[in-house]
Order: C-alpha cells, then sequence, then structure tokens
C-alpha cells in the first residue's frame, strides 16, 4: 500500500481521525468489534505486539519511516505536515503519529480467570484517566487481569490508552455483568474478594494478609460515589488504607497502585 500524502482534509479515508468520537469508534462501521486509536509509536508497537490489527495510520513525515517499519506495506499510511494535521486532529501530534486499530473481540471471564492469581476488579470508575492510571499501576506492579463492570468507563478510550502508556493493551481485561453472576464466578475460580472501602468493619491493609489467599481479587469503586452496596454485600474482606493528617482516602488510582503493591506477595 503506497504512502498516501494529504492535501485535503475533507478526503473520506480520514474519518477515523476526523469526525469520531470513542464512542462512534466503537461502533464504525466494516469493522466486526469497532476501532480505538492508538497514540505514538510507542503505544502502536505494544498494540501489535498483543495482536491488533491497524486499519491506518496518520503520521508527519518524521516518523514516516518508523510508522512503515511497524504496520508494513499492507496498511494505507497517512503522512502530512504537522500544521495540517493539527487542523485536521484538533491537537498537536506531539508523539508523530498515531493509528485507528480493530478493537479485538474481549476474552471470555472464564477463561481469563482460569490462569489469573491476582486481578483487579473496578466497578463503576467512569474517568477514563483514572482507568487508564489504574491500568498503568497494575501492569507495573502485577495484577494478571482486570474485570470491569458495565458502567466503568472503556480501557480502549483514547484518553484511558494514552494515560496507561498503552499498558490497556498489556493487561488482559473484559467486562462483567452484574453482581451475581459475577460472585459465582469469582467463587468458582476460587476467589477473594478484597473491597477497598471506608467501612466501620472495614481492616487495615496493613493487617490484611494476602498472602494466605491463592487467589485474591482486589475490588475498586468510583471517585466519590464508592463501591455499590451490592459490590460490598459479595465482597469476603473489606480493606482501607491508613491515613494521617485527617485524610479519609485517596484518589482511586493512587489507592489501587497502594493497595496493589501491599498485595503482591
Amino acid at each position: 500500500m503506497p504512502v498516501i500524502e494529504i492535501s485535503d482534509l475533507s478526503d473520506l479515508r480520514l474519518a477515523d481521525y476526523t469526525q469520531s468520537t470513542d464512542v462512534a469508534l466503537k461502533k464504525a462501521r466494516d469493522t466486526e468489534h469497532g476501532l480505538y486509536i492508538a497514540e505514538s509509536a510507542l503505544v502502536l508497537e505494544r498494540a501489535l505486539r498483543a495482536g491488533h490489527r491497524p486499519r491506518s495510520v496518520l503520521t508527519l513525515a518524521n516518523t514516516l519511516d518508523e510508522a512503515r517499519a511497524l504496520v508494513g506495506d499492507d496498511v494505507p499510511v497517512f503522512v502530512g505536515p504537522g500544521d495540517l494535521l493539527t487542523e485536521l486532529t484538533g491537537y498537536v501530534l506531539h508523539r508523530g503519529l498515531i493509528a485507528a486499530m480493530h478493537r479485538p473481540a474481549l476474552p471470555d471471564p472464564d477463561v481469563l480467570l482460569s490462569g489469573a492469581r491476582r486481578i483487579l476488579i473496578l466497578e463503576n470508575v467512569t474517568d477514563p484517566t483514572n482507568v487508564g492510571a489504574i491500568f498503568r499501576s497494575a501492569g507495573a506492579i502485577g495484577a494478571d487481569a482486570i474485570l470491569v463492570t458495565p458502567r466503568c468507563s472503556d480501557p480502549f478510550y483514547r484518553r484511558a490508552i494514552r494515560v496507561s502508556m498503552g499498558t490497556v493493551l498489556q493487561v488482559p481485561w473484559t467486562r462483567v455483568g452484574d453482581w451475581p453472576n459475577t460472585r459465582r464466578l469469582l467463587t468458582e475460580h476460587g476467589f477473594h474478594v478484597a473491597a477497598l472501602a471506608l467501612t466501620p468493619d472495614a481492616v487495615s491493609l496493613r493487617d490484611f494478609n494476602g498472602e494466605q489467599h491463592a487467589r485474591l481479587a482486589l475490588l475498586l469503586g468510583a471517585e466519590g460515589e464508592g463501591l455499590t452496596d451490592e459490590a460490598l454485600a459479595a465482597s469476603d474482606s473489606v480493606v482501607q488504607i491508613p491515613m494521617k493528617h485527617g485524610i479519609d482516602s485517596l484518589n482511586v488510582a493512587a489507592a489501587s497502585a497502594v493497595a496493589m503493591w501491599a498485595l503482591s506477595g
């Protein structure tokens, strides 16, 4: 596929980059599961390593060779000057390139949990920045998988991928349904569910012995709202991070990193 130089911003082949929100990309025509946007060569490389397929790449001239080396000759590569691409996409391409990627099919939760030992469950975490930061910590500290509830922000949204530095493409994840079915699934796979919440019966993270559980699921809730009653009822333990100076909680992304580190044994 030849390199395509951009001269006309109305070119319909560029619609993935110009007129599509995250929601629209998820429902993109002529795709099986939709699209997502990967920003930077690093994220594109991680996506390709995960087996994801690019639909096209949009690049500056100085990263053209790098883009072609990553995707080969069968993927359309659009190239243009920085000011034109800024007008096209609405922001400066500081990282040189972006790519429209085919979303993969999400794995079956039963299959995902079969080999996992330490996992995260994100209930209704609606801020994609927090979702991305949680995935980045999970990748660095070592969660085996992440489950997200129906109301949780999509990890394939552009901001989540950007904040995670592409880690959402590396840490296995999938969506789960209602709590009765999710709890049944976790029980079948032998997981002890530890909810991170401020309740009167919560145990200090310092005192909670995660190592006694062969399989452990750390449950995190949304900023402000916290975990739902259904989530707490489905938990085996409730833990909290000890605080000082009258502060009662951390941002959910920071809390996830602290808790994962403490329970990573």
